[in-house]
C-alpha cells in the first residue's frame, strides 16, 4: 500500500526557515519522481517543486525559486523541501505526491500524502 507521510510543518515568522519531510512506504521510491504541492485557504492547489527519480532534474515554481530546495534520500525513502526566507504568502497545506516527472511538472500526481500545515506569520 502506497503511503506518503509529510512532516515538519508549523508556525514560523516571516524570513524564517522550515524543512518539510515526506516519508514514503509501500513502494520503491527510487523509481518515482516526487513533488511538493501546496494549497492556501481559498486558493487552488499549486505545484511548488519536484525532483526526478534520479535526482538529476528539479523543477521550482517561480514563486519559490531561490528560496526553496528539494532533495531526496532514496536510502531513507524520504524527500525533503528546505524552505528559506519564508513569506506570509507561503502559508498553505503542503502535500507530497508521486508520479512521472513530466506529470508532476504539469500538476498531476497519482498518489498524495495528507499534508502538513505551514503558517508564516509574525
Amino acid at each position: 500500500q502506497v503511503q506518503l507521510v509529510e512532516s515538519g510543518g508549523g508556525l514560523v515568522q516571516p524570513g524564517g526557515s522550515l524543512r518539510l519531510s515526506c516519508a514514503a512506504s509501500g513502494f520503491t521510491l527510487d523509481y518515482y519522481a516526487i513533488g511538493w504541492f501546496r494549497q492556501a485557504p481559498g486558493k487552488e492547489r499549486e505545484g511548488v517543486s519536484c525532483i526526478s527519480s534520479s535526482g538529476n532534474h528539479t523543477y521550482y515554481a517561480d514563486s519559490v525559486k531561490g528560496r526553496f530546495t528539494i532533495s531526496r534520500d532514496n536510502a531513507k525513502a524520504t524527500v525533503y523541501l528546505q524552505m528559506n526566507s519564508l513569506k506570509p504568502e507561503d502559508t498553505a497545506v503542503y502535500y507530497c505526491a508521486i508520479d512521472a516527472y513530466v506529470n508532476l511538472v504539469a500538476g498531476l500526481a497519482a498518489y498524495w500524502g495528507k499534508g502538513t500545515l505551514v503558517t508564516v506569520s509574525s
